[in-house]
């Protein structure tokens, strides 16, 4: 008995001694990869990274007794800037995972070097949901959001209240791509029609030849499938031609608290919207977000969160391991369920989906705000196994369906 008593315990001690030792270079490097400067800055840039520094500091600055260290890079939104970025990354820096990626054509483009490299990457501000979908990886993790779950709730709720006939304004590239085909589909699934669209250059800063089509449309609804400063500026312009007031109805299908921020209660409110997480929702939150609140001066995001959140469940999968090695890190997140201040009972799909619940939410009147951050009311939850494309309609080459 004694004998297999110590033999188990050279075992765990071998064991632990070589995860330990299966850390590269005894530290875990994390690229922070995202918009500071453009279009997407406030709804994830820089106070992005803020977000990761506060998930590594929380897990005690290490991991197994390897250091936790970060590069940044601004990706300027640019496919090319980024590629070049994170192939320098995996190749010459040893870094063990990209984190951040905003703009769906950068995280796609990124996606494929960290495949070619087996690192691991976590996206957390890109909505297209063909990054999971047609463009799936054994090597990413999509983790916030998508624009299925935005279609499935803010367009469905628009048809519901009325909003038959819709006209799209639609970002030319892969993200305002997929959301308004989500869009089409949930539109026409309700029994609704897609009368017109027209798709601006991405980012654009004169909406006016747009919104004057779309209001000559004649359409119930004008949709935006935009994102960030597009969206903010295309509200505006909205509002300064008197769109809602002459009966059209605005569906913003992307739109972050920053945004609402920056327009302001009086000029966003009513207008209902999907999110994943809020800051305001519960106790967990809140407390989270005083302590972002204090750092940033700003309340943040879900892609703010969202990080924080990723980032944390990275290093519980290295430290659970012993490794950085990117396919068994992912393959330890995908057993464990997530429950934090950002999600409960998320998991991570085969396919690289992290699920979760979504929120569809209503921007509150000036009347019914408290302060410059409460901004938002949650109408419903909607649950994770209604929210996301499900498996079986799935074109992931990860997926036998």
């Amino acid at each position: 008995m004694m004998k297999k008593l110590l033999t188990s315990a050279v075992a765990s001690a071998m064991m632990v001694g070589g995860a330990q030792a299966a850390i590269s270079n005894d530290t875990v490097k994390i690229g922070y990869l995202a918009d500071m400067s453009g279009t997407y800055r406030d709804l994830a840039g820089p106070n992005g990274l803020k977000a990761l520094e506060m998930a590594i500091a929380d897990f005690g600055g290490q991991v197994n007794g390897a250091k936790i260290e970060v590069v940044s890079a601004d990706d300027r939104n640019s496919p090319d800037t980024s590629s070049s970025t994170v192939r320098r990354w995996v190749e010459n820096e040893d870094v063990d995972l990209v984190a951040g990626m905003v703009a769906s054509s950068v995280s796609i483009a990124v996606s494929k070097i960290l495949e070619e490299h087996d690192r691991l990457g976590i996206i957390s501000g890109s909505a297209a949901s063909s990054i999971t979908n047609e463009h799936c990886t054994p090597n990413h993790i999509h983790y916030v959001y998508d624009t299925y779950p935005l279609a499935n709730g803010t367009a469905s709720a628009v048809v519901k209240e009325g909003g038959k006939t819709w006209y799209m304004l639609t970002a030319d590239y892969a993200f305002g791509h997929a959301l308004e085909g989500d869009v089409t589909r949930v539109v026409e699934a309700n029994g609704g029609e897609i009368i017109g669209s027209v798709r601006h250059p991405f980012p654009t800063q004169d909406f006016s030849s747009f919104i004057l089509q779309a209001q000559a449309s004649g359409a119930d609804v004008i949709g935006l499938a935009n994102a960030g400063a597009d969206t903010t500026n295309a509200i505006t312009t909205a509002s300064e031609f008197g769109v809602t007031q002459s009966g059209q109805t605005l569906a913003a299908l992307l739109l972050f608290l920053t945004d609402v921020h920056a327009l302001g209660a009086q000029t966003a409110q009513g207008i209902q919207l999907t999110t994943g997480w809020y800051w305001d929702m519960n106790d967990e939150t809140r407390e989270w977000s005083d302590r972002f609140m204090e750092e940033t001066g700003v309340r943040p995001t879900m892609v703010h969160a969202g990080i924080y959140s990723s980032a944390m469940q990275y290093l519980k999968a290295v430290e659970a391991t012993g490794s950085d090695d990117a396919q068994t890190v992912r393959k330890q997140m995908m057993d464990t369920p997530i429950n934090d201040m950002f999600a409960k009972n998320g998991k991570i799909r085969v396919d690289g989906r992290m699920v979760h619940d979504m929120y569809l939410a209503e921007v509150k009147t000036p009347a019914e705000s408290k302060n410059e951050w409460d901004l938002y009311k949650i109408l419903r939850t909607i649950p994770a196994e209604e929210s996301y494309r499900p498996l079986s309609e799935s074109k992931c080459k990860l997926v036998n369906n």
